[in-house]
């Protein structure tokens, strides 16, 4: 052997500990399981929303200054001043009806209230008519005279109309003294009445006929003042509440009830008007206005059943009254 010192080799081998890998997993896998409960509820919501919606999130994604400076949730809100969304009022198809332009804030919410009140007090009022028609079918003792009541929906109200006719007047002539038949209709008519929260006005009415008798200065005014004013304590007398009664006038012959005929009976009339809330408030204001035209114009009678005599001709007014 060589006495040469070999050179020594020392092997120094790495080891590398392989441990678990941590919990790198768990984060990725959570994120995951968020991100599928994300597009699922994404997916929920766009199920559940209207096209309306949708059309507004669109718009604000493609024009969203449009948005930021008209206001809402959307172009397509109600909450906008710019008109959009879908068909009706309901929402099924958008956020309001497309081409209005609906008041916003307190003026929308007042008009809502109005619109909702007048649409209480038709349903109201078409109801009452049908249970006073009723009334009045139903009791036999008027049948002679139920072609002398007339009853129609105007601006006003519910009208109760209680006419004369030509050899039945509701008066005793040429006075504020009522017949027995007449006071048997506004029984009815009081017995109806008391059902309701509504107020009520009375006016008298006259032909054209000229008053003549009586005290200086007594006219169709005071004459039609006066039957307005009997009927409403005959009212009163068969159980009306007085409170009820919100307006008495005389309107002589200003207001006829056949135009073309000013000395036609049906002139010589009582009216009674169930008020609705807005003809009420307007009573109340000072503003309110004549009676409105009959629903449906009544025929002028045939001219040999109510002749028309010439002014020097005609009879005293006490006989026609």
């Amino acid at each position: 052997m060589s006495n040469e010192t070999r050179p020594i080799v020392v092997k120094r081998i790495k080891k590398v500990a392989h441990g678990h890998h941590g919990g790198a997993w768990k984060i990725a896998y959570a994120d995951f399981v968020t991100a599928m409960m994300a597009f699922f509820l994404l997916m929920w919501l766009l199920g559940s929303t209207t096209s309306g919606d949708l059309k507004g999130i669109a718009d604000y994604f493609s024009t969203p200054l449009k948005v930021a400076m008209a206001g809402g949730k959307g172009s397509g809100d109600a909450t906008s001043i710019v008109a959009g969304g879908g068909m009706d009022l309901s929402r099924t198809h958008g956020q309001i009806k497309r081409g209005e332009n609906p008041p916003s804030g307190k003026f929308a919410n007042q008009e809502t209230v109005k619109a909702q009140m007048a649409r209480e007090d038709a349903a109201k009022l078409g109801k009452l008519k049908e249970r006073f028609e009723a009334a009045i079918e139903a009791n036999e003792r008027l049948a002679a005279v139920r072609n002398q009541v007339k009853v129609d929906l105007t601006g006003e109200g519910l009208r109760i109309q209680v006419v004369d006719e030509q050899n039945r007047p509701m008066f005793d002539t040429g006075s504020a003294r009522l017949k027995d038949y007449t006071r048997e209709i506004l029984r009815e008519v009081a017995s109806v009445l008391n059902g309701v929260n509504s107020k009520i006005a009375l006016s008298g009415h006259t032909d054209a006929t000229p008053y003549t008798g009586g005290d200086r200065g007594y006219s169709n005014w005071e004459l039609s003042a006066d039957r307005a004013n009997a009927s409403r304590r005959d009212l009163l007398a068969a159980g009306l509440a007085e409170d009820k009664v919100l307006r008495v006038v005389g309107l002589a012959a200003s207001v006829p009830l056949v135009r073309n005929d000013p000395f036609h009976p049906s002139n010589r009339r009582i009216s009674i008007v169930v008020l609705n809330k807005q003809a009420e408030e307007n009573f109340r204001s000072g503003g309110a206005g004549i009676e409105a035209a009959p629903a449906t114009p009544i025929p002028p009678a045939a001219p040999t059943a109510v002749p028309v005599p010439a002014p020097a001709a005609l009879p005293p007014a006490a006989a026609r009254r």
